[in-house]
């Protein structure tokens, strides 16, 4: 029987995203000139229009209108015609200051207590160089090539906003193919649809393809309703945190619902997902599985997880109690420790807010330094 797998990625000009890295550049612009900023930050996109919300504590003072502003040209949209106008759009701002009640349970003498109750979920697979699944692997890495193209000037016709879908072939799991790769990309107006066309499967999806060494003679769909003019929030109402399933796993793993993007890492939404993730990581880069998934869960106020579960799918190359162990005597899931092994107090969040949280090298969740201590439990197999 034939076994597929499809994930999605979108652009940073998709009007969600443009929210989520608009709520990401206020908290790092917080998080700069105050590391301890509490920030809950929410975006709202629509036609010309721009509300940002939520609560922040924070000794920073932050032009928040002009950090929307950044952002929107950062994107390069130009105009209310082809999505939102940067310079013109009305920016309104509705921020108040954390609840008290939250407050309290957060500042703990020595500890921070977590900022929600919630679970999350880490995990890795030795399948991609990333140690993400191919599917949303390559899915994030269409839309960002797209969108580097644009920007540089060399995509013709296209405008931000974008989405990306991959199909995966798994009837052989040993040798993965892609089946489907489907794009929708904005465009002018007036355009050469061949041309168009051509231009995203020779420049994009092969390329992509390539660089994975995976097969080019894939089946594609490019706009499948035939044409994409109107786009941006000019198209759709974009939300902060409507595409976690595009920031974690591709659907590939469970999630626990909570989004990432405005939030400050005493939120364990965010900073445990993390953990999660670096613990899932070296675990299967260390050989003790070659897929794990890592759930945790919290309680409001408590510095500690209430537990802790860990599934391997039955790839596990060590009995599951040694695992455990691995995971218990290397990584720490109390929320002051999680903030400080992957140092969360600095502004990096705005780099997280497109193409994906995980896989990418440059972040500390992302490090494998405990894999030589982790591959000591190999041995006891």
């Amino acid at each position: 029987m034939k076994r597929f797998f499809t994930s999605e990625s979108v652009s940073e000009g998709h009007p969600d995203k443009l929210c989520d890295q608009i709520s990401d550049a206020i908290l790092d612009a917080c998080l700069k000139q105050d590391p301890f900023s509490r920030v809950a930050c929410e975006t709202v996109a629509s036609k010309n229009y721009i509300l940002v919300t939520g609560e922040i504590t924070s000794k920073a003072k932050v032009d928040y209108e002009e950090h929307v502003r950044a952002v929107l040209r950062r994107v390069k949209y130009s105009s209310a015609e082809t999505g939102i106008d940067p310079d013109n759009c009305e920016v309104q701002i509705k921020i108040s200051e954390q609840s008290p009640d939250i407050a309290q349970g957060i500042s703990i003498k020595d500890e921070i207590g977590a900022g929600d109750q919630g679970i999350m979920f880490g995990y890795a697979i030795n399948e991609a160089e990333s140690y993400m699944p191919y599917s949303i692997q390559l899915a994030h890495d269409l839309v960002h090539l797209a969108s580097r193209l644009n920007k540089a000037g060399l995509f013709k016709y296209a405008q931000p906003d974008m989405k990306s879908q991959v199909t995966m072939n798994y009837t052989n799991p040993k040798n993965p193919t892609i089946s489907t790769i489907l794009m929708s990309v904005q465009h002018d107006e007036n355009y050469d649809k061949e041309e168009f066309e051509s231009f995203i499967k020779k420049n994009i999806m092969d390329v992509i393809a390539k660089r994975h060494n995976l097969n080019t003679d894939f089946e594609y769909l490019i706009n499948p309703t035939g044409k994409f003019v109107i786009g941006g929030p000019l198209g759709d109402v974009g939300l902060t945190g409507r595409k976690i399933i595009v920031d974690t796993y591709g659907g590939y793993s469970r999630h626990g619902g909570g989004a990432f993007s405005g939030k400050d890492p005493t939120k364990v939404d965010r900073s445990a997902a993390y953990m999660a993730r670096y613990a899932a990581k070296n675990i299967v880069a260390a050989g003790l599985a070659d897929q794990v998934e890592i759930q945790v869960s919290y309680a409001i106020g408590r510095p500690n997880p209430i537990s802790l579960f860990v599934e391997a799918f039955g790839t596990n190359n060590v009995p599951m109690d040694i695992i455990y162990k691995a995971i218990n005597e290397n990584f720490s899931f109390n929320v002051k420790k999680i903030i400080e092994t992957l140092d969360l107090r600095k502004p990096i969040y705005f780099r997280t807010s497109k193409y994906g949280h995980f896989g990418k090298k440059e972040f500390s969740w992302e490090k494998l330094d405990k894999v030589r201590d982790l591959k000591n439990y190999l041995e006891k197999k």
